[in-house]
């Protein structure tokens, strides 16, 4: 796809198990933290509602292809209607096949851009998680519950009072831990359709860090986009470190290890915002009540703080050149 895209170029895992039968676990009642200073639109009560309903043991881990999954791709296409974003296409539905059987289905819609609406970034996010593993549901609190409800608080700003001036694309993504399977489904139809997609902001895990840290990474790919996250790290209400993205690091390059992968592998630039792996990552753990709340509220309005900052300024970061 790299003959697809830019016009702007910055120049340039897990099936799925069966659902079992548990008496729900109840996350104790939390209350929302303050805003940060300097807050922006997030809505932390909404933001935190979201996460502890995708997270909840009915959900059932939110395995692709389950009943899990599709109760989850339910509650996101209610609040993606909520939001007021409208499809990409004919249907928030994107569906596609899975490997092993049977379907997987993203949900994509959209803003339309004041100025440069045949433009595209995409804000993703993946909502599948690990399903139920002998008897124990895998919630995955922070992967990705975490990631998918800050993707809904930035749905809600920039079709409400604000608007971007680029299309912004919001992309729920199915069966990432299938390996990316949903991410190369969304890649490939934007080829097919010859769309001109100038930058993927991905999220995966951002919300438990005890040390208060936020990693972006693809600035190593993409080094134009490195001044305008210094920029916003300066001001953030986290910390927000930019890294984990250059090959000689080895299981701690993130390029591939979400779904920022399938456009980087098309020649899109990308940015990928989480935080490094901890104690109930992949575990029946990865729970609610486990997240770092102060922590995940800054986190998104950081998240914010950088589309807004990259759709303001891909003008100029164009003359910048991408990694080949």
């Amino acid at each position: 796809m790299k003959q697809l895209l830019l016009a702007l170029v910055l120049a340039s895992s897990c099936g799925a198990a069966q659902p079992a039968r548990q008496q729900p676990k109840q996350a104790p009642a939390q209350a929302a933290p303050a805003k940060p200073a300097g807050a922006k639109q997030i809505d932390a009560a909404r933001l935190l509602e979201d996460v502890r309903t995708l997270s909840a043991d009915a959900m059932e881990g939110r395995g692709a292809g389950t009943k899990g999954g599709a109760l989850a791709r339910a509650y996101v296409e209610r609040r993606f209607k909520e939001a007021g974003l409208a499809p990409l296409w004919s249907s928030f539905e994107q569906p596609f096949e899975l490997p092993s059987g049977g379907k997987a289905v993203n949900l994509v819609g959209y803003v339309r851009g004041t100025k440069y609406p045949e433009r595209l970034v995409v804000v993703s996010a993946h909502y599948d998680h690990l399903g139920v593993r002998d008897g124990q549901i895998y919630n995955g609190a922070d992967d990705n519950a975490s990631g998918v409800a800050v993707l809904l608080q930035l749905a809600a700003h920039y079709a409400g009072a604000a608007r971007p001036e680029h299309s912004l694309v919001f992309a729920a993504l199915d069966a990432e831990e299938l390996g990316l399977i949903g991410a190369y489904a969304l890649v490939r139809k934007f080829k097919a359709e010859k769309r001109d997609v100038a930058l993927d902001v991905n999220m995966d895990m951002v919300g438990h860090s005890e040390r208060g840290e936020l990693y972006a990474a693809g600035t190593y790919h993409t080094p134009a986009l490195r001044p305008a996250l210094e920029r916003v790290a300066a001001a953030a209400p986290v910390k927000l470190l930019i890294g984990h993205d250059r090959p000689e690091q080895g299981h701690d390059d993130w390029t591939n290890q979400s779904d920022q992968y399938a456009f980087h592998k098309a020649g899109v630039p990308f940015v990928y915002f989480g935080v490094e792996d901890h104690k109930d990552y992949h575990q029946p753990t990865d729970d609610y009540d486990t997240l770092t709340l102060d922590f995940f509220v800054g986190a998104a309005e950081t998240v914010l703080d950088a589309v807004e900052t990259f759709d303001g300024e891909l003008e100029a970061a164009s003359k910048g050149s991408a990694k080949k």
